[in-house]
């Protein structure tokens, strides 16, 4: 399971207001690169069949299973402060990460 803290539901409800069409719900996903291995991907997709679907603090999500394997546990959190990355998530599977936070292995 793959939760939002209510910071980081705010702005993708944010931006699903902004985007303009409802069908479209939030897309985690991991995939090959970064300086770590693997990063981490976000989207605002329309749902495959094959998806794990999700909800947290009212957003519905999809991880596809080969994600899922990664990102088993994991918190997605939104920092818009004076130095804020943007959207993060927290890994507790990730054995080490990068400095920018968005590749880990």
């Amino acid at each position: 399971m793959i939760t939002l803290t209510p910071r980081a539901a705010r702005q993708v409800q944010t931006m699903r207001a902004e985007l303009g069409d409802p069908a479209k719900k939030l897309r985690v996903f991991v995939e090959t690169g970064g300086c770590s291995g693997l990063e981490y991907g976000m989207a605002l997709d329309l749902p495959k069949a094959a998806d794990r679907k999700f909800e947290s603090e009212g957003v519905e999500l999809f991880i596809d299973e080969a994600s899922l394997t990664y990102l088993d546990g994991s918190t997605v959190d939104f920092d818009d402060g004076l130095h804020g990355k943007g959207f993060e998530i927290k890994n507790p599977n990730a054995q080490s990460t990068c400095g920018c936070g968005k590749s880990f292995n």
